[in-house]
């Protein structure tokens, strides 16, 4: 008996032991998967806290922006009740927003504009932008003119969910319109005075010029009237004896002494130069004229060609040294701008050619003029050193310069750059050639051009 149950006992204890085996595997992998599963709401647990911080952080920003805001903001649903105000609205109106929610967006405003605002929802579902003017009732009931603006609001899957709306008081835009204007008329005063003043200091430079140009005819001028006073006591001899009845022969004597018919044929000569000298100042100081006085800068018709020739004249005849000037222009441009404008652009720009060039032994100034597709430009290249790379970008910054204290205020080429973009539609640009010099290239509308 006891030699057949041994076998048989020990099939039973192996099998007790697999299962107690299989049992402890079941439960190490229950274990493991418990932890795992564990792990993972752990980490859904840290994700899901991370998100909640963002949208704290995102909401805390939107409360921010929406109560930073000066235009009141209401939010309403599909059917116009109203979801969210800003903190605007609740100071315009004296309600808190809690109590807001659930109304009629009618309810912001008078009886008299209720059926405007009720086809407010029905125009948001036509897909309509809705731009008026409308008042609304303040915390006393006063009525407040705003400028408003409704549109859609969708959500992140373009469903619509109702409408949004903004507004500004009319009274703050036009209060802020009419100190908009006040300074920009300040700045259009400010800076008609800087062109003046920077007009008046070129007019100082000229002034050597102007003198030496109007020398000349003022001195011819000045020695005809010397002869002529010669010439008047001849004949007041002369006809004083003629009056005492002498003699023909006597008379004739006397005209041959006196040389009375070559004063007749010296004396036409004699005053039509003494007019033409007093002609030619009298135009000098016509040309300084229109030069220095302030002038209507309005668009009109002139010649461009006369006035850069006119300029270069001016600019030229205060050089010590007067440079050669080459002129590659044609013999008529007649153009519709601003002349007054244009002129002192030239003045500036052959002002500054002709300061580069006052120290070299042959100054040269080129001055071309062309029209291209309803652009007048306008090229002055100087021979001069140039200009550095680094400055090439700030040459038109106000009260910059590189020339010695007192030679320049660093406001020509500012000006003349600001004349050219905001009064003349144009562009003033520069640049150095590869032969040498700086090259300043005007360019501005035309408008109808003639030859």
């Amino acid at each position: 008996m006891n030699t057949h149950s041994s076998p048989s006992i020990s099939a039973c204890a192996v099998a007790g032991n697999l299962d107690e085996k299989m049992t402890d595997n079941a439960w190490i992998d229950v274990i493991q998967q418990m932890d795992a599963i564990y792990a993972d709401l752990v980490t859904y647990q840290v994700e899901l806290e991370k998100k909640n911080e963002e949208l704290e952080q995102a909401q805390q920003f939107i409360e921010s922006v929406l109560s930073s805001m000066h235009d009141v903001l209401v939010v309403a649903d599909i059917d116009g009740k109203i979801q969210r105000v800003n903190q605007t609205l609740e100071r315009l109106i004296g309600q808190r927003g809690e109590a807001l929610q659930g109304k009629p967006l009618s309810i912001l405003f008078p009886p008299s504009v209720a059926p405007l605002v009720n086809e407010f929802p029905e125009k948001i579902r036509s897909g309509d932008l809705i731009d008026c003017e409308v008042s609304m009732l303040d915390s006393s009931g006063e009525l407040v003119l705003m400028a408003v603006t409704c549109k859609a609001h969708y959500a992140h899957d373009g469903r619509l969910l109702g409408s949004v709306l903004t507004g500004r008081p009319l009274d703050e835009i036009r209060r802020a319109y009419r100190e908009l204007q006040a300074a920009h008329e300040q700045l259009k005063a400010a800076q008609n005075q800087l062109i003046q003043s920077e007009k008046m200091a070129s007019l100082g430079r000229l002034v050597a010029g102007v003198a030496h140009e109007l020398n000349n005819p003022i001195s011819f001028v000045f020695g005809n009237m010397h002869a002529l006073r010669s010439y008047e006591s001849r004949f007041r001899q002369y006809l004083d004896e003629v009056h005492r009845n002498i003699s023909v022969e006597a008379r004739e004597k006397l005209r041959a002494e006196l040389k009375i018919d070559h004063i007749l044929d010296d004396i036409g000569p004699l005053l039509e130069g003494s007019l033409e000298g007093a002609e030619r100042v009298r135009d000098i100081v016509q040309e300084l004229r229109r030069f220095s006085a302030p002038k209507n800068n309005s668009v009109g018709e002139f010649d461009l060609v006369s006035l850069v020739k006119s300029a270069v004249h001016w600019v030229v005849k205060s050089a010590r040294t007067p440079p050669q000037v080459l002129f590659d222009v044609p013999e008529r441009l007649v153009v519709q701008a601003s002349e007054g404008y244009i002129q002192q652009i030239l003045i500036n720009l052959l002002q500054n050619a002709l300061d580069a060039v006052e120290e070299l032994d042959q100054p040269r100034i080129d001055v071309a003029l062309a029209a291209r597709q309803g652009q007048a430009v306008v090229t002055i290249h100087d021979n001069g050193p140039g200009i550095a790379e680094d400055d090439l970008l700030r040459v038109f910054d106000p009260f910059f310069t590189t020339k010695p204290v007192g030679k320049g205020t660093g406001l020509g080429l500012y000006i003349s750059y600001g004349l050219a973009t905001e009064q003349c539609n144009g562009s003033l640009t520069v640049k150095n050639d590869p032969a040498g010099g700086a090259v300043f290239t005007l360019s501005f509308p035309v408008g109808e051009v003639r030859s």
